[in-house]
Protein backbone atom coordinates (compact mmCIF):
# COMPACT_ATOMS: atom_id res chain seq x y z
CA UNK A 1 0.00 0.00 0.00
CA UNK A 2 1.00 3.46 -0.45
CA UNK A 3 2.78 5.70 2.10
CA UNK A 4 -0.20 7.94 3.16
CA UNK A 5 -2.77 5.06 3.15
CA UNK A 6 -0.45 3.54 5.82
CA UNK A 7 -0.50 6.46 8.21
CA UNK A 8 -3.84 6.70 7.89
CA UNK A 9 -4.34 3.07 9.36
CA UNK A 10 -2.24 3.80 11.90
CA UNK A 11 -4.13 7.27 12.88
CA UNK A 12 -7.55 5.65 13.17
CA UNK A 13 -6.08 3.06 15.18
CA UNK A 14 -4.43 5.25 17.78
CA UNK A 15 -7.62 7.29 17.98
CA UNK A 16 -9.76 3.83 18.28
CA UNK A 17 -7.54 1.79 20.80
CA UNK A 18 -5.50 3.11 24.22
CA UNK A 19 -2.66 -0.11 23.03
CA UNK A 20 -2.03 1.79 19.89
CA UNK A 21 -1.37 5.15 21.62
CA UNK A 22 2.48 5.92 23.23
CA UNK A 23 2.37 4.99 26.53
CA UNK A 24 4.99 6.30 28.91
CA UNK A 25 6.85 3.78 31.80
CA UNK A 26 6.75 4.60 36.00
CA UNK A 27 9.88 6.64 34.96
CA UNK A 28 8.70 8.51 32.75
CA UNK A 29 10.60 6.34 29.22
CA UNK A 30 8.71 6.36 26.27
CA UNK A 31 7.22 3.08 25.40
CA UNK A 32 6.28 1.78 21.46
CA UNK A 33 5.07 3.84 19.28
CA UNK A 34 2.10 3.52 17.07
CA UNK A 35 4.48 3.69 14.09
CA UNK A 36 6.52 0.38 15.22
CA UNK A 37 3.90 -1.14 16.62
CA UNK A 38 1.58 -1.26 13.37
CA UNK A 39 4.57 -1.74 10.93
CA UNK A 40 5.57 -5.17 12.73
CA UNK A 41 2.01 -6.35 12.27
CA UNK A 42 2.27 -5.30 8.43
CA UNK A 43 5.21 -7.19 8.11
CA UNK A 44 3.87 -10.25 9.80
CA UNK A 45 0.77 -10.24 7.50
CA UNK A 46 2.38 -9.11 4.26
CA UNK A 47 5.60 -10.74 4.34
CA UNK A 48 5.08 -13.54 7.63
CA UNK A 49 8.12 -12.47 8.93
CA UNK A 50 9.29 -13.65 11.73
CA UNK A 51 9.50 -12.55 15.11
CA UNK A 52 13.42 -12.77 15.09
CA UNK A 53 13.21 -10.54 12.23
CA UNK A 54 10.94 -7.62 14.06
CA UNK A 55 13.58 -8.59 16.94
CA UNK A 56 16.41 -7.27 14.79
CA UNK A 57 14.84 -4.81 12.42
CA UNK A 58 11.90 -2.80 15.01
CA UNK A 59 13.32 -3.41 18.43
CA UNK A 60 10.10 -5.21 19.27
CA UNK A 61 10.49 -8.88 21.19
CA UNK A 62 8.62 -11.77 20.21
CA UNK A 63 6.07 -12.09 23.11
CA UNK A 64 5.01 -8.06 22.23
CA UNK A 65 5.03 -8.59 18.35
CA UNK A 66 2.68 -11.12 18.43
CA UNK A 67 0.60 -9.03 20.82
CA UNK A 68 0.47 -6.06 18.43
CA UNK A 69 -0.08 -8.20 15.27
CA UNK A 70 -3.47 -10.25 17.40
CA UNK A 71 -4.18 -6.26 18.57
CA UNK A 72 -4.02 -4.84 14.98
CA UNK A 73 -5.67 -7.48 12.83
CA UNK A 74 -8.69 -6.81 15.82
CA UNK A 75 -8.80 -3.74 15.79
CA UNK A 76 -8.64 -3.16 11.56
CA UNK A 77 -12.34 -5.43 11.94
CA UNK A 78 -13.56 -3.07 14.17
CA UNK A 79 -12.82 0.60 12.71
CA UNK A 80 -13.13 -0.91 8.71
CA UNK A 81 -15.02 -3.69 9.00
CA UNK A 82 -18.47 -2.31 8.53
CA UNK A 83 -17.29 -0.16 5.10
CA UNK A 84 -15.20 -2.85 3.76
CA UNK A 85 -17.19 -6.10 4.15
CA UNK A 86 -20.39 -5.14 3.11
CA UNK A 87 -22.75 -6.54 1.31
CA UNK A 88 -22.59 -5.32 -2.48
CA UNK A 89 -25.34 -2.22 -3.01
CA UNK A 90 -27.27 -1.74 -5.88
CA UNK A 91 -25.06 0.27 -7.96
CA UNK A 92 -21.88 -2.11 -7.13
CA UNK A 93 -24.31 -5.27 -8.17
CA UNK A 94 -25.39 -3.33 -10.74
CA UNK A 95 -21.28 -2.65 -12.31
CA UNK A 96 -21.63 -6.84 -11.70
CA UNK A 97 -24.24 -7.78 -14.71
CA UNK A 98 -22.25 -5.12 -16.58
CA UNK A 99 -18.93 -6.79 -16.81
CA UNK A 100 -20.91 -10.21 -16.65
CA UNK A 101 -23.30 -8.73 -20.10
CA UNK A 102 -19.51 -7.41 -21.51
CA UNK A 103 -18.33 -10.98 -21.20
CA UNK A 104 -21.24 -12.80 -22.66
CA UNK A 105 -22.98 -13.65 -19.20
CA UNK A 106 -25.46 -11.37 -18.79
CA UNK A 107 -27.30 -11.93 -15.38
CA UNK A 108 -23.75 -13.39 -14.04
CA UNK A 109 -22.84 -11.99 -10.39
CA UNK A 110 -20.33 -13.85 -10.39
CA UNK A 111 -18.26 -17.21 -9.36
CA UNK A 112 -18.77 -19.15 -6.47
CA UNK A 113 -16.19 -21.72 -5.70
CA UNK A 114 -14.25 -23.82 -2.42
CA UNK A 115 -10.95 -23.15 -1.98
CA UNK A 116 -9.54 -26.76 -0.73
CA UNK A 117 -7.05 -25.09 2.16
CA UNK A 118 -6.90 -24.92 5.89
CA UNK A 119 -10.08 -22.61 5.43
CA UNK A 120 -12.81 -23.12 3.32
CA UNK A 121 -13.48 -19.47 1.00
CA UNK A 122 -16.57 -19.16 -0.23
CA UNK A 123 -17.84 -17.16 -1.88
CA UNK A 124 -15.83 -14.40 -3.93
CA UNK A 125 -16.23 -11.77 -6.44
CA UNK A 126 -13.55 -11.17 -8.90
CA UNK A 127 -13.75 -7.04 -8.26
CA UNK A 128 -14.20 -7.16 -4.44
CA UNK A 129 -13.61 -10.95 -3.04
CA UNK A 130 -16.54 -12.05 -0.21
CA UNK A 131 -15.24 -14.71 1.40
CA UNK A 132 -17.52 -16.51 4.53
CA UNK A 133 -14.63 -19.35 6.36
CA UNK A 134 -16.34 -22.33 7.71
CA UNK A 135 -13.56 -23.81 9.66
CA UNK A 136 -12.92 -27.84 9.92
CA UNK A 137 -13.00 -30.63 7.51
CA UNK A 138 -15.72 -29.48 4.73
CA UNK A 139 -16.37 -30.07 1.26
CA UNK A 140 -17.92 -27.72 -1.52
CA UNK A 141 -21.43 -29.31 -0.67
CA UNK A 142 -21.30 -28.87 2.97
CA UNK A 143 -20.11 -25.44 3.15
CA UNK A 144 -22.39 -24.50 0.25
CA UNK A 145 -25.33 -25.40 3.66
CA UNK A 146 -23.45 -23.31 5.92
CA UNK A 147 -22.77 -19.98 3.65
CA UNK A 148 -25.19 -17.02 4.05
CA UNK A 149 -25.07 -16.25 0.36
CA UNK A 150 -28.76 -16.38 -0.28
CA UNK A 151 -29.76 -15.40 3.22
CA UNK A 152 -30.63 -11.71 1.58
CA UNK A 153 -32.92 -13.12 -1.32
CA UNK A 154 -35.02 -15.55 1.13
CA UNK A 155 -35.56 -12.29 3.13
CA UNK A 156 -36.58 -10.37 -0.05
CA UNK A 157 -33.86 -7.67 0.84
CA UNK A 158 -32.10 -8.77 -2.27
CA UNK A 159 -31.43 -6.13 -5.54
CA UNK A 160 -34.40 -7.84 -8.20
CA UNK A 161 -31.87 -8.36 -10.97
CA UNK A 162 -34.12 -9.00 -14.08
CA UNK A 163 -32.48 -10.23 -17.53
CA UNK A 164 -33.37 -11.97 -21.11
CA UNK A 165 -31.62 -14.51 -22.17
CA UNK A 166 -32.49 -16.42 -25.42
CA UNK A 167 -35.79 -14.79 -25.44
CA UNK A 168 -36.69 -15.82 -21.71
CA UNK A 169 -37.28 -13.18 -18.86
CA UNK A 170 -35.50 -14.60 -15.21
CA UNK A 171 -35.44 -12.18 -12.10
CA UNK A 172 -32.75 -13.82 -10.52
CA UNK A 173 -28.85 -13.37 -10.92
CA UNK A 174 -26.68 -16.39 -11.32
CA UNK A 175 -23.33 -17.80 -9.74
CA UNK A 176 -20.42 -20.03 -12.36
CA UNK A 177 -20.11 -22.92 -10.46
CA UNK A 178 -18.28 -26.15 -11.16
CA UNK A 179 -19.71 -29.75 -11.56
CA UNK A 180 -19.71 -30.42 -7.67
CA UNK A 181 -22.84 -28.02 -7.01
CA UNK A 182 -26.23 -28.96 -7.43
CA UNK A 183 -28.76 -28.08 -10.39
CA UNK A 184 -30.15 -24.75 -8.74
CA UNK A 185 -31.61 -22.23 -10.37
CA UNK A 186 -28.97 -19.74 -9.13
CA UNK A 187 -26.16 -21.96 -10.91
CA UNK A 188 -25.00 -22.29 -14.35
CA UNK A 189 -22.39 -25.13 -14.36
CA UNK A 190 -19.92 -26.12 -16.85
CA UNK A 191 -20.78 -28.92 -19.21
CA UNK A 192 -18.93 -32.24 -19.02
CA UNK A 193 -17.02 -33.73 -22.07
CA UNK A 194 -19.14 -30.80 -24.29
CA UNK A 195 -19.85 -32.74 -27.61
CA UNK A 196 -20.14 -30.23 -30.66
CA UNK A 197 -19.03 -26.73 -31.65
CA UNK A 198 -21.83 -24.96 -29.87
CA UNK A 199 -21.15 -27.05 -26.36
CA UNK A 200 -17.50 -26.86 -26.48
CA UNK A 201 -17.43 -22.58 -26.88
CA UNK A 202 -19.77 -22.45 -23.59
CA UNK A 203 -18.07 -25.04 -21.73
CA UNK A 204 -14.78 -22.89 -22.30
CA UNK A 205 -16.36 -19.25 -21.59
CA UNK A 206 -17.96 -20.91 -18.56
CA UNK A 207 -14.56 -21.90 -17.13
CA UNK A 208 -12.99 -19.37 -18.54
CA UNK A 209 -14.69 -16.75 -16.12
CA UNK A 210 -14.64 -18.67 -13.35
CA UNK A 211 -11.37 -18.66 -12.99
CA UNK A 212 -11.58 -15.36 -11.63
CA UNK A 213 -12.51 -16.71 -8.09
CA UNK A 214 -9.02 -18.19 -8.15
CA UNK A 215 -7.24 -15.48 -9.54
CA UNK A 216 -8.90 -13.07 -6.78
CA UNK A 217 -8.04 -15.09 -4.10
CA UNK A 218 -4.16 -15.56 -5.52
CA UNK A 219 -4.10 -11.99 -5.54
CA UNK A 220 -4.73 -11.61 -2.06
CA UNK A 221 -1.86 -14.44 -0.93
CA UNK A 222 0.79 -12.31 -2.69
CA UNK A 223 -0.06 -8.87 -0.67
CA UNK A 224 -0.94 -11.04 2.19
CA UNK A 225 2.20 -14.47 2.78
CA UNK A 226 0.55 -15.13 6.29
CA UNK A 227 -2.44 -16.72 4.78
CA UNK A 228 -0.39 -19.03 2.06
CA UNK A 229 0.78 -21.49 4.38
CA UNK A 230 0.60 -22.88 7.82
CA UNK A 231 -0.22 -19.99 10.73
CA UNK A 232 1.56 -20.37 14.58
CA UNK A 233 -2.14 -19.39 15.89
CA UNK A 234 -4.41 -21.94 16.93
CA UNK A 235 -7.48 -19.89 18.05
CA UNK A 236 -10.21 -19.80 15.96
CA UNK A 237 -10.91 -15.90 16.90
CA UNK A 238 -7.00 -15.04 15.72
CA UNK A 239 -8.01 -17.04 12.27
CA UNK A 240 -11.02 -15.52 11.74
CA UNK A 241 -9.79 -11.61 12.20
CA UNK A 242 -6.47 -12.43 10.65
CA UNK A 243 -8.16 -13.33 7.53
CA UNK A 244 -11.05 -10.85 7.59
CA UNK A 245 -8.36 -8.34 8.05
CA UNK A 246 -6.55 -9.16 5.20
CA UNK A 247 -9.41 -9.10 2.75
CA UNK A 248 -10.33 -5.58 4.72
CA UNK A 249 -7.08 -4.41 4.03
CA UNK A 250 -6.87 -5.53 0.56
CA UNK A 251 -9.86 -3.69 -0.21
CA UNK A 252 -8.75 -0.48 1.00
CA UNK A 253 -5.86 -0.90 -1.35
CA UNK A 254 -8.24 -1.57 -4.22
CA UNK A 255 -9.94 1.54 -3.01
CA UNK A 256 -7.26 3.52 -3.10
CA UNK A 257 -5.42 2.69 -6.44
CA UNK A 258 -8.75 2.28 -8.38
CA UNK A 259 -8.75 6.11 -9.37
CA UNK A 260 -5.66 5.72 -11.48
CA UNK A 261 -8.36 3.75 -13.64
CA UNK A 262 -11.87 4.60 -12.74
CA UNK A 263 -12.36 7.05 -15.35
CA UNK A 264 -12.12 3.91 -18.03
CA UNK A 265 -15.67 3.18 -16.32
CA UNK A 266 -18.59 5.23 -16.45
CA UNK A 267 -19.59 4.27 -12.97
CA UNK A 268 -20.12 5.44 -9.11
CA UNK A 269 -18.98 2.78 -6.82
CA UNK A 270 -20.68 4.43 -3.63
CA UNK A 271 -24.08 4.94 -5.46
CA UNK A 272 -26.67 3.83 -3.21
CA UNK A 273 -26.89 3.34 0.82
CA UNK A 274 -23.40 4.02 2.15
CA UNK A 275 -24.27 1.85 5.03
CA UNK A 276 -25.60 -0.93 3.56
CA UNK A 277 -25.76 -4.05 6.40
CA UNK A 278 -23.92 -7.05 6.46
CA UNK A 279 -25.69 -10.45 6.37
CA UNK A 280 -27.45 -11.28 9.82
CA UNK A 281 -28.96 -14.13 10.43
CA UNK A 282 -32.93 -14.16 11.62
CA UNK A 283 -33.87 -15.85 14.89
CA UNK A 284 -36.81 -17.04 16.68
CA UNK A 285 -40.17 -16.87 14.60
CA UNK A 286 -40.85 -15.84 11.43
CA UNK A 287 -44.29 -14.83 9.70
CA UNK A 288 -43.81 -14.70 6.47
CA UNK A 289 -41.92 -18.25 6.86
CA UNK A 290 -43.85 -19.78 3.72
CA UNK A 291 -43.13 -17.01 1.50
CA UNK A 292 -39.40 -17.89 2.92
CA UNK A 293 -40.02 -21.63 1.72
CA UNK A 294 -41.43 -20.69 -2.20
CA UNK A 295 -38.08 -18.43 -2.25
CA UNK A 296 -36.38 -21.12 -1.50
CA UNK A 297 -37.42 -23.84 -3.80
CA UNK A 298 -36.95 -21.10 -6.42
CA UNK A 299 -33.38 -20.97 -5.90
CA UNK A 300 -33.09 -24.54 -5.84
CA UNK A 301 -35.53 -25.17 -9.05
CA UNK A 302 -33.71 -27.74 -11.31
CA UNK A 303 -36.00 -26.54 -14.50
CA UNK A 304 -34.90 -23.36 -13.74
CA UNK A 305 -31.49 -24.20 -13.73
CA UNK A 306 -31.15 -26.44 -16.99
CA UNK A 307 -33.13 -24.03 -19.29
CA UNK A 308 -30.94 -21.10 -18.13
CA UNK A 309 -27.92 -23.42 -19.29
CA UNK A 310 -29.48 -24.12 -22.62
CA UNK A 311 -30.32 -20.34 -22.83
CA UNK A 312 -26.72 -19.78 -22.21
CA UNK A 313 -25.50 -21.96 -24.94
CA UNK A 314 -27.43 -20.34 -27.58
CA UNK A 315 -26.55 -16.78 -26.57
CA UNK A 316 -23.29 -17.18 -26.13
CA UNK A 317 -23.36 -19.11 -29.44
CA UNK A 318 -25.21 -16.44 -31.69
Amino acid sequence: MRRHVFLCIVQALENHSEYFQMRFDAVGRKGLSPLQKCTVAMQMLAYRASVDYNDEDVRIGETTAIECLVNFVRRVNEIFGTEYLRLPNVGYIRRLLQNGEVRGDPGMLGSIDCMHWEWKKLPSFMESPIHASVLGSNNDLNVLNQTPLFTDILQGQAPRVEFMINGTQYNKGYYLADGIYPEWGTFVKTIPLPQGEKIKLFARCQEAVRKDVERAFRVLQSHFAIIQGPTRFRQRDVLKDIMYACIILHNIIFEDERDAYESLFDFNYDEGPPDTPMIEALHGSISDFPIMLQRNAEIRDRNIHRNLQVDLVDHIWS
